[in-house]
């Protein structure tokens, strides 16, 4: 399996969700300590990334999906992480020679983000762009594949920059989950300070949603 793919930030209440794909058609050629993300501190990931990144054999691909995109009314987050999923296959392998039209079929293993794994690979394969193409999905592949693992370390990077970068922008946000009380007291605080939700909350979600109504109560109640 040359390439894995996985995801980070499917569930927060705030900002963007991302998937990234490594290719590399030794993955014996990967990083020692290469695991899935979530078993790792944010620095050792960070250490990881960056070697994952200056590797010139390792290819790598990241997609985000943004709060608007995760609101709209006419998709899913299954459809979402599967087209997530498609889109960092195809920029990973966009410049490399797996590409070519001499080339054997690409194969490659996802996390699968759907209740049924064999249901969001063929998904995925047909939501990518790319003809020969073969793709595999288990759920944990994050903790059994290395390339997997791969994967969700860049696209935990990704995440975390993305969310440091509102931070700085904003203030604390938190993790942006809905558990994170920090979280929490930030839509709060934004919600009573501006009348409305921050541009990269995801309304949708009912943590959100709460958030605006609590607000509203709150002012009924001044009156």
């Amino acid at each position: 399996m040359p390439f894995g793919v996985d995801e980070a930030g499917k569930g927060p209440a705030l900002g963007s969700m991302f998937a990234a794909a490594v290719y590399l058609e030794d993955p014996d050629g990967l990083p020692d300590g290469i695991r899935d993300s979530k078993r790792l501190t944010p620095e050792r990931r960070e250490e990881l990334a960056a070697i994952l990144r200056d590797d010139d054999r390792i290819e790598i691909g990241v997609a985000e999906i943004t709060p608007a995109r995760i609101d709209d009314p006419q998709t899913d987050m299954n459809s979402l992480a599967v087209t997530a999923h498609a889109n960092a296959i195809e920029d990973a392998v966009a410049d490399c020679e797996c590409n070519d039209d001499s080339s054997d079929a690409i194969s490659g293993l996802c996390d699968a983000c759907d209740t049924d794994a064999d249901r969001f690979a063929r998904r995925v394969s047909e939501t990518c762009s790319i003809e020969r193409l073969t793709v595999d999905a288990r759920h944990g592949a994050d903790d059994d594949s290395p390339l997997v693992g791969a994967a969700s370390i860049i696209a935990k990077v990704e995440r975390d920059a993305h969310v440091a970068a509102l931070a700085d922008e904003y203030g604390p946000v938190g993790s942006g989950y809905p558990g994170d009380s920090t979280t929490r007291e930030f839509l709060t605080s934004y919600v009573d300070a501006h009348g409305e939700l921050p541009p990269f909350a995801r309304e949708s979600w009912s943590t959100c949603e709460d958030a605006l109504a609590e607000a509203e109560q709150t002012g009924l109640e001044q009156f």
